[in-house]
This record gives C-alpha cells, structure tokens and sequence, in this order.
C-alpha cells in the first residue's frame, strides 16, 4: 500500500510480509527537486539587528568576566583539611570520634601566602553531606522556632521530636546534627580572637527564629548528634544554629564560623587549635577549614568570571562567522526575469 498526496503531505508506506518502512516524503522528494533546506545568510533588517545583538553581549559580557575573573584572583584563600590528620592513625576513626574518653583536640600550623587584609573570614566546610535531602530539610518545625507557644508543635521532627514525652525545642533532624567542631587562633604566641556576631542572615534572626523561644529538652536522648546549645539564649542569638539551620543545596558546602578582625601578614604562620568533635567519619565526610579574604565579588569563584568569558566570546563568534559567511560566500538573489509573469507579461 503507498500513500502519496504531494511534497508536504507526509509520508508513504512500503509493505511487506516482513518489514514496514516507514520514509519522510518530504526529504526523498526534497532531495531529488533540490529544494532540501540550506544556511545561506542574508543581510536584511532582521539578521542585521540578530547580528548587531550578538556583538553588543559579547562585546559587554567578555569585560564583566575579565574583571570578576581579576577581582576573583586577588581573593586570598587558605584550604586546610583536617579529619584525617586529626585521628590517630592506629584509631578507629569512628570508635575514636564517639568516644567520651579520648582527647579531640588537634593542633594546626597555617601559611599565610599573601598579605589578607581584615575581615578574614572562618569557613567550615562539609563534604558529602547531603543537607538537601528531603526528608532531612523537611524535618524542622519552623513555627516551634518562631513562637514559644508551638513548642509542642513536633509532629514533622521526627525522630528527633521528644524525649522522655516532652518536646525538644528546637526539635529535628536539621538542628540535632548541628556541627560542633571548634577553632582557637593564635600568631607568634598571640592569641586571635574570633567574632562570631552578625554571621547569619538578618532575616533569620529578626523572622524565623523567635527571641523569646529557648532551647529545651535538646540533645538529651539517647543518642547525640552534635552541639549543645545554652537554654539560658533564645535561639535567635545563637547564630551557629542560625547558619547550620539555613540547609546547603548541595552535598559540599561551606558556612560561615566567623571572623578575624585583623590583618595577616604574608609567610606569617598561625597555629590552630582544633576540637575535632563532629563525626563525619560515619558517612565517609570530609571536613576542611578555610580562611578567606574578600572582594566587591565575594570569595573565591572563577566560575562566574568564565562563564561570561565563554558566553561573551561565543557571542561574538557566531557574529563574526555570520558576518564571513556573508562576505565570502553570499546568497546570490534570484534573476526576476525568469518568473513567468515577466517572461510572459499579460496583453502579450
């Protein structure tokens, strides 16, 4: 059976007992009246303004991403992992980290490669933690943190909802995991104070977690997850449990722990003290600390400066090989004088 109602009309069937093609009219018919489809540019008003488009991205984009690029590499970081240096190499690493009896605290020695004007800012950084994990980020009740009177409000922070039938506040999985590793600073013998005021979000402080709702019941189970936090401070002044509590979208993140309020000399050494509490070693985690500088971009992060390097520079080659693609090999325009109605004009 063959089905054929002209160029455009779809397709034909060839049949037999054992096979069934099924083939484009459009591309067999195409092919043989060479009317097949074909890039040949043509500069009129609407390729001009495509083109002219091209050129204003690429030529605006290539300098935002050599300037963030430029204010990236002036950032100066220091990356320093620590949880395996930090477990006695003949220890279990996980019997080690749970034990009340062993002694966490682990000593550091830090470089400083360049100058790093103040603010310096503590990074603690997780790697392979999944915090996006849905049942994890949903198990938080954000009207217990907000309201004193819904601290029976639980039922969505289980298992980590009551203890002994009385409700822990802040109650979930988000808040008992909440990370407890500690850092002292010292340079040549002086010791650096760290300021860990205003490291969470305003909006955090000032709408999700109440003033007048204080820690209850918390870490008192059975089984420990992480820090402790004071009953005596409402949890809007814990600001560790604020930046832990605003949950990472991805499996390696960094959060903020404070800052040093001072410069550091370039090849000056700083010596850090480390109380190696958080078991990451159950779940096969990294954890790294990070000193970071900062620049009217942020931190450290050439993917931006790239990215519009590569969008920039893309622009403005499609721009150019349209614009070649014209000069060197033009769509020639038709002759008019072929057309029917000009070869045979009417009255003739």
């Amino acid at each position: 059976m063959v089905k054929n109602s002209g160029i455009f009309s779809g397709y034909f069937i060839v049949a037999s007992d054992q096979y069934a093609i099924l083939v484009s009219e459009f591309w067999i018919l195409g092919y043989h009246n060479k009317i097949l489809p074909a890039c040949k540019p043509i500069l009129n008003n609407s390729s001009v303004l495509v083109v002219t488009t091209f050129i204003l991205v690429g030529v605006i984009f290539i300098p935002i991403g050599l300037l963030s690029l430029s204010a990236s590499e002036r950032v100066v970081e220091i990356v320093d992992r620590y949880d395996e240096d930090c477990i006695p190499s003949d220890q279990e690493k996980t019997a080690f980290i749970q034990s009340d009896k062993t002694n966490k605290t682990c000593v550091r020695s830090l470089t400083v490669p360049k100058k790093m004007q103040h603010p310096v800012y503590i990074y603690y950084q997780l790697d392979n933690f999944y915090q996006n994990h849905r049942r994890y980020v949903k198990s938080r009740s954000d009207k217990q943190l907000r309201n004193p009177e819904n601290e029976d409000l639980t039922s969505p922070c289980e298992p980590e909802a009551r203890v002994d039938n009385k409700p822990i506040v802040p109650c979930g999985l988000v808040a008992w995991s909440l990370f407890n590793d500690t850092y002292g600073f010292s340079v040549g013998g002086m010791n650096l104070s760290v300021n860990k005021k205003d490291i969470a979000w305003d909006s955090d402080k000032n709408y999700k977690f109440g003033s007048k709702v204080y820690p209850k019941n918390f870490q008192q189970g059975s089984l420990i997850g992480g820090g402790k936090l004071d009953e005596k401070i409402p949890l809007s002044e814990q600001e560790d449990l604020l930046v832990w509590m605003r949950t990472a979208a991805l499996p390696s993140f960094r959060k903020l722990y404070g800052r040093i309020e001072q410069d550091l000399e370039a090849n000056e050494m700083i010596t850090v003290v480390i109380q190696n509490n958080y078991n990451a070693y159950a779940f096969g985690g990294k954890k790294k600390l990070v000193l970071s500088t900062t620049t009217w971009i942020g931190g450290k992060n050439s993917f931006l400066g790239l990215g519009y390097i590569t969008i920039g520079g893309l622009c403005l080659f499609i721009a150019t090989t349209f614009i070649v693609m014209y000069l060197i090999k033009p769509r020639p325009y038709g002759d008019p004088s072929y057309l029917s109605w000009n070869r045979n004009p009417p009255g003739n």
